[in-house]
């Protein structure tokens, strides 16, 4: 269709049928689903009528390409305009392949593997009949006590938002109307849902409109640029409104200021909780709120279908607000091709094929590999074939590896590691037991891991969360790994025998009690479908870590928010100072974290050579130019990333200690060196002023090259305006 027909169908449509479009509900209200669309029960409190149901216009929730096409089928037949339904899930890390979390994704610092991650995770989603998926979620976050930062991809806006460019490349390509294997992206959530206070779901932000725009907002911009279709509320406030009403937010700054003319989607029940928060009295207020900041499609309440048809015959509601939203909608599904073709990519056939096949599954393994993070090792690892092995903890065995979000990943068809280390080598070098659980030991448990243990060479503990232990409303507020398992390492160190530890989590840990008494920590995260035999690649040396951290571990949970890009206050600790009590400090811990931004080990060594600049000064016509050279000196092939910050020294308003602005990563053989140059311009140097201007300030910048973002070495230059 073009844009007039589209115009024509709206106008066919009538009142009630328009609303109908701008509802979501899962799919069990639908007639064709396992279900069979009965309105009974819990459903019922929604107080919609099977009419209603008939004309909805997107449905959440359904994954399988038969299913899909008998209930799209049905819906066209019961749907008096024959409107087709959009279908809707969370394919976050995966459809049924999964890849590890988008945190550990991040960790990867691979755009390109990360895209890759995408394009499968859409072919899947949709020969299996889906349309759209709710992601990518870009949600800066500093606080690793908030259960949703599994699905961020860290603490750095620029890198953040080149995760948001690869997912959105990934999940669209480049015309969703001919490539049948891609689905539309809905990034999340509209905005700052990750600064949530003490790291609490769901809980209020209160930004600075300065801190909004300079850390939170640029990866949901990054996002839009590169054409995602759809935008999700988030559950906060902000500025004192929640997203979900907040006109400022969505009508003047979205679709004002930054031209999105995409489809706007509440979360989950989040229009009606406007009244829980406190700025609507009732359900007929709340549908008033939401459709004034252009909220085009509620989820899974039914504010709208209820309230808007009066408001609008009162004129409380113009009914130009309504057009435009559905239009939004129509224009996504013409986009898709769905009035051409209903059915789009479903197909049974070719689902049996594709989905999970060894294909995704090798690009699964890969990306496991590059985003696990070796953060210790005294030489322990990696480990040789003929060594006994006392494989010992909680996910020895498990296969809780998937992590949450993983929608339609089953854990029949993991291979938990203890397989995947005895395909590695003879299993007879293997022997395997729990040890505890994940929260609880008992005294056989414990006394079978040391009866193991002390007939072996080394101890692999495989130790961390279980999944609901992160995720959404998974907040804690002890990050530490619990009693059970400090008191199993604890336990084992006795025997003096060499310890290494995999954890699997979803989160920066605390981790007092582990990195401390053992020989080497493996950060997997919660690794996806292939994760087990990804971890044995590393820990046996085939593949070499190259991870880095995309956020910052504490050193107690009580630092925590702990960052890279933090200001230096008026009183900064100084290391010439160790004994000035009136610092800006901690008297009991560092001030810094015990894992920075960017860190992470490899089994060889990378030497920095001296950092040259192409000169002292730049303009914004005569950009930087920085280059260093990177040796290789150990004995073994592996990948460095080179990482660049900048820090304005002296600026109108306060700016950070270091902010990431480039990085490359670099694969050198054993003795190689390669030469690294990275371009740094005038606008790479802008930032929000105190009137929120977006310019450079001429003066005095520290460019910064290293391994991570506190090793580092620095020069200085001057920007001339």
């Amino acid at each position: 269709m073009d844009n007039k027909q589209l115009t024509v169908l709206l106008e066919k449509m009538t009142l009630e049928e328009k609303i109908a479009q701008m509802l979501q509900l899962v799919v069990s209200y639908f007639v064709g689903s396992e279900e069979d669309g009965q309105i009974t029960g819990p459903m019922e409190s929604l107080g919609i009528s099977e009419e209603t149901v008939d004309q909805v216009g997107s449905a959440l929730g359904l994954g399988g390409a038969a299913k899909v096409i008998q209930v799209q089928q049905t819906h066209l037949k019961n749907d008096r305009l024959g409107i087709p339904m959009l279908f809707m899930a969370d394919i976050i890390h995966g459809y049924k392949t999964i890849f590890p979390i988008p945190l550990a994704i991040g960790c990867s610092w691979d755009q390109e593997l990360a895209e890759q991650s995408a394009i499968i995770a859409a072919k899947e989603a949709a020969v299996s009949g889906l349309h759209v998926t709710f992601a990518p979620m870009v949600d800066l976050v500093r606080d690793p006590r908030w259960g949703r930062v599994m699905e961020s991809t860290g603490e750095d806006p620029y890198l953040n938002s080149l995760f948001a460019r690869s997912f959105v490349r990934g999940f669209q390509g480049d015309d969703l109307t001919s490539d049948v294997n891609r689905v539309a992206a809905c990034v999340k959530h509209f905005a700052a849902y990750g600064a949530g206070e003490a790291g609490r779901e769901y809980n209020t932000v209160d930004l600075s409109e300065r801190q909004l725009r300079e850390y939170y907002l640029p990866s949901y911009k990054a996002a839009l640029d590169e054409g995602c279709e759809l935008v999700m509320t988030s559950f906060n406030t902000v500025h004192g409104s929640p997203a979900t009403g907040n006109r400022a937010l969505m009508r003047d700054l979205l679709r004002t200021e930054w031209g999105f003319d995409g489809v706007l989607i509440s979360d989950w029940g989040a229009v009606i909780e406007l009244i829980a928060h406190g700025v609507a009295e009732d359900e007929e207020q709340a549908a008033y709120l939401a459709v004034q900041a252009g909220v085009d499609i509620e989820m899974m309440t039914s504010c709208y279908v209820k309230y808007l048809p009066e408001l609008v015959r009162s004129g409380k509601v113009d009914e130009s607000l309504i057009d435009e939203a559905v239009l939004r909608i129509l224009n996504l599904k013409n986009k898709l091709g769905l009035f051409e073709n209903p059915l789009r990519g479903a197909d049974p056939l070719a689902e049996e094929e594709i989905v999970f096949c060894d294909e995704h599954r090798a690009v699964s393994r890969e990306l496991a590999s590059k985003s696990c993070v070796l953060l210790k090792n005294t030489g322990v690892l990696p480990l040789q074939p003929e060594q006994r092995v006392a494989l010992i903890g909680p996910f020895a065995q498990s296969k809780d590896i998937l992590g949450p979000w993983s929608w339609l990943g089953a854990e029949e068809d993991i291979m938990p590691l203890d397989k995947a280390i005895q395909e590695k080598i003879t299993s007879s070098n293997v022997f395997v037991t729990e040890g505890s659980g994940i929260d609880a030991m008992t005294e056989e448990q414990m006394q079978e891991a040391l009866d193991i243990a002390s007939h072996s060479d080394v101890i692999v503990l495989a130790l961390g969360e279980s999944s609901p232990m992160s995720g959404e409303g998974g907040s804690r507020s002890d990050i530490t790994l619990p009693e059970a398992q400090l008191q199993l390492i604890a336990h084992l160190q006795t025997l003096n025998k060499p310890m290494v530890v995999v954890l699997f989590n979803g989160r920066p840990l605390d981790l007092r009690g582990v990195h401390d008494q053992v020989d080497a920590v493996l950060e997997a995260w919660f690794p996806g479908s292939e994760g087990a035999s990804a971890i044995t690649d590393i820990l046996y040396g085939d593949v070499n870590p190259s991870g880095r951290l995309s956020m910052s571990f504490p050193q107690a949970v009580g630092q925590i928010p702990v960052y890279y890009n933090h200001y230096n206050t008026g009183r900064p600790k100084k290391e010439s100072e160790p004994d000035n009590r009136y610092a800006s400090q901690f008297l009991d811990i560092p001030n810094e974290p015990l894992f920075p931004f960017g860190y992470g080990l490899s089994y060889t060594e990378f030497k920095y050579g001296e950092m040259v600049l192409s000169a002292e000064e730049m303009t914004s016509d005569r950009p930087l130019q920085i280059t260093t050279t990177i040796t290789n000196t150990g004995y073994k092939a592996g990948e460095e990333v080179v990482q660049l910050y900048v820090r304005d020294i002296t600026g109108e308003v306060v700016r950070p200690m270091k902010e990431l602005k480039a990085y490359s990563k670099v694969l050198l053989q054993a003795g190689e060196c390669k030469e690294v140059s990275f371009t740094v311009t005038e606008e790479q140097l802008r930032y929000h002023h105190y009137d929120l201007s977006y310019t450079s300030d001429a003066g005095e910048f520290a460019v910064f090259v290293g391994s991570n973002s506190r090793d580092v070495v620095e020069r200085r230059f001057r920007l001339l305006k």
